[in-house]
């Protein structure tokens, strides 16, 4: 017994120094690995399941199933006997709704003859036709309907199609056959016809307390021109321009406008002299794409950290609710004086290093240039401390342009820019677009 009790522990003995020698190896081993390229991702390790982040709970309200759709026609399938052994059923109730949303076949083109009769009268010797009036049917001397017409400038606007693929879908859906040119005529007739309510827009974004702008690049025949937005949470208006001048802003606004101008920090809109807030967000960014280029300089970091708190503060401080002690005049002063307080504080992080070679003095530089406009959003309730409506605005342009190119001609130009003035006007407001342009084209003033 004594023997084997020694012989299992030398066996033991030696399985220890075995393991010893193999950990000794193993490690020799791992000094010589070679880190492996820079395409293999590194290992992610997951999370326990006590660490793993609790997913937020949506609202009570959004607790709930799609709702059903409104039937335009019920189709009742009812049994009265039994598959099996054909005995009469009893208790017959509703057992469950299927509901199948679908679209009905495309009607065909409506193709309408006037057939307009004329006389000869003796005593005035000459002929008279019979009085007809299709200013609610069609636009100008066209053959193509308001309903039609509505649909290709919807299409065209709203959907960005090309226009060769409008006549195909018009084609293929309803079986018309329209040119490329009368589509164009068309479109050209819209826009001279709501020429009186792009000026009624027009004047009433000059009138607006507080208008964003913005301004992108177009093509026209070929040439680079520019995009000119002004616009308001329910409105919108372009202009194509072959300038980036800031005597292109003053024009858009015109000599009457006493509101705030939102904009980035292009030079173009410093002719502005009235209210201006700039917009954080822009300079926020290049911030942020300055901690990106130096990841090492922590002295930025805590400048740029600085500016941040700076900014979330005067947003916060908006954002509250006034005193309803205070009277207008009281709160106008104390919003003002907050507005002071803020530059001050901004200013004292951004001055010591105007004058130097930091990684943010080009920053620091531009807050010295812009400092009053920067916290105009906290003296005048209402104002954004960014430009994302601008930016937003432009948006279904910019997207329109890497689909076609541009424009080839001035008045095609013209054209698409009054559409998406009309449409993203409409689009803004929630409305629908093609149900408010087939009221222009037949009750003129449907412009909200």
């Amino acid at each position: 017994m004594r023997e084997a009790l020694n012989q299992a522990l030398a066996q033991l003995s030696q399985v220890g120094e075995d393991l010893r020698l193999a950990l000794v190896r193993i490690e020799e081993l791992e000094k010589q690995k070679t880190p492996p390229p820079e395409f293999v991702k590194e290992n992610v390790k997951k999370p326990k399941a006590e660490e793993k982040k609790q997913r937020k709970k949506r609202a009570t309200e959004h607790n709930h199933g799609r709702p059903r759709s409104a039937p335009t026609q019920i189709v009742e399938h009812r049994i009265v006997s039994c598959p099996d052994c054909q005995l009469r059923l009893g208790g017959i109730s509703l057992a469950r709704v299927r509901e199948i949303i679908d679209v009905p076949p495309p009607p065909p083109i409506e193709v309408t003859h006037h057939r307009i009769f004329k006389g000869w009268c003796a005593q005035c010797q000459k002929w008279h036709e019979a009085p007809v009036d299709f200013h609610t049917e069609v636009l100008g001397q066209g053959r193509l309907g308001v309903r039609l017409s509505s649909l290709i400038a919807t299409l065209r606007t709203v959907m960005r199609l090309p226009i060769r693929q409008i006549r195909q879908l018009v084609l293929s859906l309803h079986g018309v056959e329209v040119s490329i040119g009368e589509i164009v005529e068309v479109l050209h007739r819209i826009s001279t016809h709501a020429q009186p309510l792009l000026d009624d827009l027009k004047a009433t974004i000059r009138a607006s307390s507080a208008v964003q702008a913005d301004e992108t690049g177009w093509r026209e025949d070929g040439l680079n021109g520019y995009i000119w937005s002004v616009s308001t949470p329910s409105m919108r208006y372009y202009e194509y321009h072959h300038s980036r001048a800031g005597e292109v802003i003053k024009q858009l606004l015109g000599e009457t406008f006493q509101g705030v101008l939102g904009s980035d920090f292009y030079a173009g809109y410093n002719i502005y002299q009235g209210f201006h807030q700039r917009c954080w967000v822009h300079y926020l960014r290049d911030i942020h794409k300055l901690k990106d280029k130096y990841p090492d300089e922590k002295e930025m970091r805590r400048w740029a950290k600085a500016v941040k708190d700076v900014y979330d503060q005067a947003v916060a401080w908006a954002a509250q609710e006034p005193d309803p002690g205070w009277s207008p005049r009281q709160l106008q002063q104390m919003r003002v004086a907050q507005q002071h307080a803020f530059e001050q504080q901004l200013w004292a992080i951004c001055q010591p290093y105007v004058r130097t070679t930091a990684p943010q003095q080009t920053l620091c530089k531009r807050v010295e240039d812009f400092l009053p406009e920067l916290f105009v959003f906290v003296a005048v309730p209402g104002v954004p401390a960014h430009n994302n409506l601008a930016e937003r605005s432009v948006r279904p342009l910019v997207i329109a342009r890497k689909i076609s190119g541009g424009t080839r001609s001035p008045k095609g130009s013209e054209t698409r820019m009054s559409l998406a003035s009309l449409f993203g006007t409409w689009m803004a407001q929630g409305l629908n677009p093609f149900s408010q342009c087939l009221a222009l084209l037949t009750q003129p003033n449907s412009l909200g």
